[in-house]
């Protein structure tokens, strides 16, 4: 099977001689390049080799039946590392010698060979492209997008998918579901670890950092890792999102319940914890981040 990959981290077309890009043409293998410019006949350009390379309008999206291409989907890739397959060479108007790319064949080679083939629960590589309140939009391979909702982002609360990911950001992420309109939605928690695995990293009389991520009357709920997080007690001069040093004064497995105390909230930079896998290939079916003893089950069956 051919490998798809998100945009920017396809395999770049400037750095292959002629003979290797017609060979890509019978291979049908997803390239990339950076289109220079949208020109007056609605054509994205590239140049390979020495040679221009245009991207016809209807060929720089796969749409469903229906859906019309908006300007700005097209407009927006002018700079950008656009991925496409070469369909043919020819002569343009001026005569001169031109590939013919199309982004649209390469995204529906990437969901019939590839996306189609996968299950929920499948472990996949991708890529944010866009953050909203909501969740981060990623490509999942040759531009196709997938939504990360907010509350799949980890099982500690956090306010912001920014306070997780970032733009560019590679991850890896199990496919949940996929909606009415056969779009994929992404799930990264379930690979951040149990409740165990993350308590394991830890031991009581440790002084870690930690980000507080709620204030609340009763305590200050402030993560140690990205699916594990503790509750210290009350503070109203602390907010969410500052970073903190912590004592962690107990770790109880049966009530699952990590209590902290407060060493020094004056660090004086920002902190954002990278993802720790615990799981990075293969396929999930079930998951469970609680404990066996804790009456709060958390879990997920694909």
């Amino acid at each position: 099977m051919l490998e798809y990959r998100a945009e920017g981290l396809c395999r770049n077309a400037n750095h292959l001689r002629r003979d290797e890009l017609e060979r890509c043409i019978t291979t049908g293998e997803v390239l990339q390049s950076t289109a220079l410019a949208y020109d007056t006949n609605r054509r994205l350009r590239f140049e390979l080799c020495g040679h221009k390379a245009y991207m016809p309008y209807e060929e720089c999206l796969d749409t469903s039946h229906g859906e019309v291409i908006k300007d700005i989907a097209v407009l927006t890739r002018v700079g950008r590392p656009t991925c496409f397959v070469i369909t043919d060479f020819c002569q343009d108007e001026n005569g001169e010698f031109v590939y013919l790319l199309s982004r649209a064949a390469a995204q529906r080679a990437c969901r019939t060979q590839y996306l189609d083939t996968l299950e929920s629960g499948s472990v996949i590589p991708c890529t944010v492209t866009h953050i909203e309140n909501f969740g981060a939009f990623c490509d999942v391979g040759c531009g196709i997008s997938a939504l990360l909702p907010i509350d799949c982002l980890s099982v500690s609360r956090i306010s912001s998918p920014s306070d997780r990911v970032s733009v560019g950001q590679q991850l890896l992420c199990a496919i949940k579901t996929r909606d009415a309109q056969d779009r994929i939605v992404l799930t990264l928690r379930e690979l951040l670890g149990t409740w165990s695995e993350n308590a394991a990293c830890f031991a009581a009389g440790e002084t870690v950092v930690g980000i507080v991520r709620s204030v609340e009357d009763y305590g200050v709920f402030i993560e140690i890792a990205p699916n594990l997080a503790g509750l210290a007690e009350p503070d109203s001069t602390l907010h969410p999102g500052q970073s903190v040093s912590v004592y962690i004064k107990s770790i109880l497995p049966d009530k699952m319940k990590i209590k902290l105390v407060v060493v020094n909230k004056n660090l004086g930079q920002s902190l954002r914890f990278e993802p720790h896998y615990f799981v990075t290939k293969g396929r999930l079916k079930h998951w469970t981040y609680s404990t066996p003893q804790s009456r709060k089950q958390i879990e997920t069956v694909f």
